[in-house]
Formats: C-alpha cells, sequence, structure tokens
C-alpha cells in the first residue's frame, strides 16, 4: 500500500462552477482518488473554495452581502453540489481559513528571512469616486492589444493576454463605473522569483514523465521573453489573508493582505490541517502527507487543473515552497487539461450559455456527466460539448452497453430459476477465451488509470462492458435453456458475476450505478479483480439478488432540443 496525496485546484468561490471546470480538475482528480483506493492504497484526497480577490468582493456587492457571508454561503452551495457529483473529497476546505492564514503569513515570514521577498513603491490606479486603489480586477478598460472593450487589468479575457492596470485605454471602476480615475504611488512586497529560477528550473527539468502540456506552459514563462520575473503577492484590499510577517506585523503594509495567488495554493496544506482539526487528528497526521522530515517523503503528490492555473503550480507555489527553506512536500505528478468549449463557443456565465453544474444534476444523474466529461476528457487539445455528442455517448455507452447488459441477465435469470444465483454446468472454451480477454483488458484498464490517461481508460472500461455482451449474445443462455438448462444456469451465473465485476471496475468512472448494481446484486463485496477467473466465482451459487430499476435511461431527441435551447444563452 502506498501513500498518495491529490489536490484539485480550487474553484473559484464567485458562483456555481460549469462542466468545463469541472473537468478540467476537481472531475479527474476524483477519478484517480477513487481508483487508488479501490486498489487498496492510502490517499489524501484535498479541495477547498479560493475566497479571496478582487472577484468575491465584486461577487458579494452584486448581491448586497457581506463578502465573508457571502463566501460562507457560496462554499456551502459548492461543497453540496461536489457531493451531488459524487466528488469524493477526504476534506472540502476554505482558503479563508484560519489555518490559511497562519500558514501564508507564517511561509511570508521565511521567505523574507531568506532573502525572497522585497518591497517595491509602484504606481497603482487610484479612484476618487471609490476613495480606493483598484487592484487589476477593479479596473476594467479597452485592451490595448486587441480592441475588446470589457479587458480587466489583469487580463484580456477575450485575446488571454497578460495586462497591468495602466495598459488599459479608456478605463474605469469595475465598481462604480467612475473614469474618475488617477495614479498614485503605494508599496507592496514582491516574490523574488528570478533569484529562484535556477532551482526551479532544475526541479522542473527533473520532471521527465510530466505531460507536454504541463512543462511546454511551464517553460515558456520560464524562459521567454525576460525569463521568470519577480511577482507582487500583496494587494490594497480589505478581504484576504492580512499581510504579517509570521506572526509580527509588517513596517508598512498596514491594511494590506495577501495577493490571492500567493495564498490559495496554500490553501492545499491548510486544508489538509482543516482535515486533522474537523476529525480529532492531531498535528502530526497532516504534517505527515507535507513535511519529508515528518513522514512525506514516502507519499507521491499529484495535483489535477486546467492550463492556465499550470504557471502558479510550476512556478509561483514551488517558489513559495522552495524558497521557505523548509523541508515542504513538492509535487511529484502535475496532470494539466486543456479546455472544454460549449457548442462551438464558450461557456459563459454572463450569458447563461452551457451547462452549470446545479442545472445538470436538474436534469440528469451525475453519472450521465461523469461519463461523459470523462470519456471526451480534454487531454491532448480541447474538447466539444455537443448535445448531439452527449447523446450519443449516454445512449450507446450507457444504456446500450452496460445497462442493456444488466438487464437481460438479471431478467432472463429471474424469469428461469428465480432470484437467485443459480447452479449447474462448467465452464467451457468460450469461457476461458472470455477470461483471457477480460483479464487482457483490465490489465490494459489498469495500466491506463494508473498513469492518469483518462480518455485512455474510459476507452479500455468500455471495452471491458462490449466482452460482457458479446459473450451474453454468442452463449444466448435464453436459447441454451431448451436444451441445456444446467449450461444456461452456469452462463447465467458467470453474467451476475460480471455485473459486480463491472461495479467494481466502474466506480471511479460512475460510482452511484456502481452501487446500484452492487445493491442488486446484494453484495458489497468490492475487491478489485486482480485475475477475471477467480472474480467471477466471487458469487456462489444459491446467492440472492434482485432485479435493478432501468440504470441509465436513453435520452430522447425531444430531451435533447428541449436542454439544447434552453442552455444556449445569448449568442455574440
Amino acid at each position: 500500500m502506498a501513500r498518495h496525496l491529490i489536490t484539485s485546484a480550487l474553484p473559484y468561490i464567485n458562483g456555481i462552477k460549469h462542466l468545463g471546470n469541472l473537468v478540467g480538475s476537481q472531475l479527474p482528480a476524483d477519478l484517480y482518488a477513487r481508483y487508488l483506493r479501490a486498489r487498496g492504497h492510502e490517499v489524501m484526497f484535498i479541495c477547498a473554495t479560493d475566497e479571496h480577490g478582487t472577484p468575491a468582493e465584486l461577487a458579494a456587492a452584486k448581491t448586497g452581502e457581506p463578502v465573508a457571508e457571502y463566501c460562507a454561503r457560496m462554499h456551502g452551495e459548492q461543497a453540496e453540489l461536489a457531493r451531488g457529483f459524487g466528488l469524493s473529497f477526504d476534506h472540502y476546505g476554505r482558503s479563508s481559513s484560519p489555518r490559511n492564514h497562519v500558514l501564508t503569513q507564517h511561509l511570508a515570514g521565511k521567505l523574507a528571512e531568506n532573502g525572497f521577498i522585497r518591497e517595491v513603491s509602484e504606481k497603482q490606479v487610484y479612484s476618487n469616486a471609490d476613495g480606493r486603489f483598484l487592484p487589476d480586477r477593479y479596473i476594467e478598460g479597452t485592451c490595448p492589444n486587441c480592441g475588446y472593450d470589457k479587458a480587466r487589468g489583469d487580463q484580456c479575457e477575450n485575446c488571454t493576454k497578460q495586462l497591468d492596470p495602466t495598459d488599459l485605454i479608456d478605463p474605469r471602476s469595475a465598481i462604480s463605473g467612475s473614469t474618475d480615475l488617477e495614479v498614485r504611488e503605494t508599496k507592496h512586497l514582491y516574490l523574488r522569483q528570478s533569484a529562484l529560477k535556477g532551482e526551479i528550473a532544475a526541479w522542473i527539468d527533473s520532471k521527465t514523465d510530466w505531460p507536454i502540456l504541463t512543462t511546454s506552459i511551464a517553460k515558456k514563462w520560464l524562459n521567454d521573453g525576460d525569463g521568470l520575473q519577480d511577482r507582487g503577492i500583496t494587494r490594497d484590499l480589505s478581504w484576504g489573508v492580512p499581510v504579517k510577517r509570521g506572526t509580527e506585523d509588517w513596517p508598512g503594509m498596514e491594511g494590506k493582505v495577501f495577493y490571492v495567488w500567493f495564498d490559495a495554493p496554500i490553501e492545499y496544506i491548510a486544508a489538509t490541517a482543516e482535515w486533522a482539526d474537523a476529525n480529532g487528528r492531531g498535528e502530526a497526521e497532516w504534517r505527515s502527507w507535507w513535511r519529508t522530515d515528518e513522514g512525506a517523503d514516502d507519499v507521491t503528490y499529484t495535483q489535477f487543473m486546467g492550463k492556465d492555473n499550470v504557471p502558479f503550480h510550476t512556478l509561483g507555489f514551488p517558489a513559495t515552497l522552495i524558497g521557505s527553506g523548509e523541508p515542504w512536500k513538492m509535487v511529484d505528478y502535475i496532470k494539466s487539461f486543456n479546455y472544454l468549449t460549449y457548442d462551438g463557443g464558450q461557456f459563459s456565465t454572463s450569458q447563461g450559455r452551457g451547462v452549470f453544474m446545479d442545472h445538470a444534476l436538474e436534469i440528469l444523474p451525475a453519472d450521465y456527466w461523469r461519463w461523459w466529461l470523462l470519456s471526451h476528457a480534454p487531454e491532448s487539445g480541447d474538447s466539444e460539448f455537443t448535445w448531439e455528442n452527449f447523446q450519443q455517448s449516454v445512449n450507446k455507452d450507457l444504456a446500450d452497453v452496460l445497462g442493456n447488459f444488466v438487464s437481460r441477465i438479471t431478467k432472463f435469470c429471474r424469469s428461469k430459476f428465480g432470484e437467485v444465483i443459480p447452479e449447474g454446468g462448467e465452464w467451457g472454451e468460450v469461457e476461458q477465451q472470455l477470461i483471457a480477454d477480460l483479464n487482457t483488458r483490465i490489465a490494459a484498464y489498469d495500466a491506463a488509470m494508473a498513469r492518469t490517461d483518462v480518455r485512455k481508460s474510459a476507452s479500455e472500461l468500455r471495452a471491458i462492458w462490449v466482452l460482457g455482451n458479446e459473450y451474453l449474445q454468442a452463449a444466448a443462455p435464453w436459447s441454451t435453456f431448451k436444451t441445456d438448462p444446467e449450461k444456461a444456469a452456469m452462463q447465467v451465473r458467470l453474467g451476475l458475476n460480471l455485473i459486480r465485476m463491472y461495479a467494481v471496475l466502474s466506480q471511479p468512472f460512475i460510482p452511484f450505478a456502481a452501487d446500484s448494481m452492487l445493491s442488486a446484486m446484494q453484495t458489497d463485496l468490492r475487491d478489485w479483480p486482480q485475475d477475471a477467473g477467480a472474480a467471477l466465482t466471487a458469487l456462489p451459487a444459491g446467492h440472492a439478488f434482485t432485479v435493478p430499476e432501468v440504470l441509465f435511461a436513453k435520452i430522447s431527441d425531444e430531451s435533447r432540443e428541449e436542454w439544447a435551447e434552453r442552455f444556449k444563452g445569448v449568442r455574440a
């Protein structure tokens, strides 16, 4: 048994996330966590809401709530949706937690102590109408690169160019819309990433097994143009982790908070401490996952994220941990994803375009979405969600292949032998060939899952389901029963055992349906099949079962058309 630490990129607090957010980090992380647990490993699966920064303040202002109350409410909503999708976090924390405050301030103090923080006086935009400095996202204007008129002060959403607020043409306050802005001097802390470039580069170079997407983004930021730049880690805001040097006040930094991208990754560690607090565990238990001098040297740490988060996890967060001089566990593998697009365009919260997590669960059970998203995960390039493809995939894979197999074998057995696994008959050549084929496919599935090859894993799992259907079609127990009831009993017994095996193998992808299959087979035997032959004798003759409800109802053309219309939003 190995120890695996898994973290998913933290979903931002400002609203319900769409399916692209889900498949870019949390869902594949859950797939991997469920797989590793099923294989008997010790897993710590951590996520949290990312609650600081300007968008949280802006979102709270729109609803009229104090920002702390808004974040608490949205954390509850996001946690509930995570449960609805079967995301099996060991802990779902909050970056606004006291644990994260203390740890962020501690690491900033260590960085300063080691000479990796510098104070910089810089010019920032001040809004006279709002009576405050306006950090990046509080400023909107026209992008100097592409002319998009709703570019933010940190990045243009349209062309993705990174910006400074002073780059914008015709800037205005995102709070009040006022153009009564002026540039004033303010002081901030910068993380001296440039001084750590050599160590970060050597660390990235040592990761020869990382996906090309991950390393190419990291090296681009590391080497392109002027190379790795120092980065501001404080902001003139009231909501966030107050700037302190460890437990001491930081002269000149009064009233400022740490930048959200500084404290958010630290929450991975803090959330593990929150897990210990919530479960009555001591300090030593969470530290054994994160401190290599206290037990974490045997931990394998895997991060899951969308490609837009890669720079912060390959450069910024590592710079914080390396620069602290403390023995923190560094990530071993970063699984990054491209984007999921929606029907020829982008998901858009403001335009109501695309399917969001709450609406998805309103119209269909979670496993329908889990299966489609994971089997179409945007690994080698962007993926596109279309309703036609979704309908086809659900109807063919889930209803016709898996659901149909379960329905046919259980109903046939009930009609001929009753709701009990029949005895009689011995395996023949056809069954031995099926077992050999299953062993080959299960080994391929195992290997794909172990290397987090999501789409390949889905393909192998579907192939395992197909083997059962092909066997059932060839064996035709309904015909065999007429001339050789004992042989038919053997075929049915094997088929019912296949249902249990399918449940075990499928639960990382479709956990709710897997539970239904096990419940129908009246067993909680979840041993991973090391050998298909042994696994297909797990449920003996005489074992009772029930015929389950329809596992997966087909999606009708009418429903597909209705949903396509409902979620198309306002097209630009």
